[in-house]
């Protein structure tokens, strides 16, 4: 059996004395794609915060291509090959597209055409700076400037979050050519659930910092029923219509609708 790109062996990590993820095991192979679903404020971000070094682990090992990488720093672990999409997508406001996308290039087969190519729209706003971008824009603009560091793993929080509909195809056709077509690998957090299903091989859900199912995206995605036993929630456009949310609330109406709930994030 080939070894894992990416391996977490029963870690248990958090903020200080806060615990906020315990008894984390997932393996991601090379071309691999991962879906982490789950209800506001249980460990999502956490998790991707944990895999680039932001948070303080206690237990268990990260490996990365069979190397224990628990204590290095997330710079080191960006040029191992690690690339983070942040959801508040951290665009440099005074830079033009193009030099956001150049100022941390990496060389490899992701360079500004093949870029440009995945995401037109930034080949049309190549001079306009960063803080005149709109949200779709300026998230395909996180991704683009991620891909140019050229890794090997992409971890992406929650990059259809906000996005009006028609954005959302967009990032979504993006992501399956990413997969399809140049064999990216990548872990999705997502509360799009049955996108996210859609886009992944393999998925598991986080119930208080613990991992309560994994298994085939497909069969999750088939099995409605248990996808909202375990989620709480389905999602079956990205516009809003057809939402079903427990107890009768409205999306805005969820603690952590916009903002997470606090265990399940920080400031790196």
């Amino acid at each position: 059996m080939a070894e894992a790109l990416l391996a977490l062996d029963g870690v248990r990590a958090g903020y200080g004395d806060a615990v906020v993820l315990d008894g984390i095991a997932l393996d991601v192979p090379a071309g691999g794609s991962l879906a982490v679903l789950g209800r506001n404020g249980v460990g999502k971000t956490t998790l991707l915060l944990t895999i680039m070094g932001y948070t303080d682990v206690t237990r268990g090992a990260i490996r990365w291509r069979g190397r224990d990488l628990t204590r290095v720093p997330p710079h080191r672990r960006a040029l191992a090959g690690l690339g983070w999409i942040a959801q508040e997508r951290e665009v440099f406001p005074s830079l033009s597209v193009e030099e956001n996308l150049t100022v941390a290039a990496r060389p490899g087969r992701w360079d500004l055409g093949r870029v440009y190519a995945l995401f037109p729209r930034l080949a049309e706003r190549r001079g306009s700076r960063g803080h005149h971008l709109s949200g779709g824009e300026q998230q395909m603009l996180a991704i683009g400037r991620a891909l140019m560091t050229n890794p090997s793993l992409l971890l992406l929080d929650e990059p259809l979050e906000g996005l009006a509909p028609i954005v959302v195809e967009e990032l979504t056709a993006a992501i399956r050519r990413m997969r399809a077509v140049d064999g990216a690998a990548f872990i999705l957090v997502e509360q799009h659930a049955e996108l996210a299903l859609s886009l992944t091989e393999t998925t598991l859900v986080l119930e208080r910092g613990s991992i309560v199912h994994r298994g085939p995206s497909r069969a999750l995605l088939e099995d409605p029923a248990t996808l909202d036993r375990l989620v709480g929630l389905r999602i079956n456009a990205p516009g809003g219509q057809g939402m079903g949310w427990p107890r009768g609330q409205s999306r805005q109406g969820l603690p952590g609708a916009r903002l997470r709930d606090q265990p399940d994030r920080a400031d790196p």
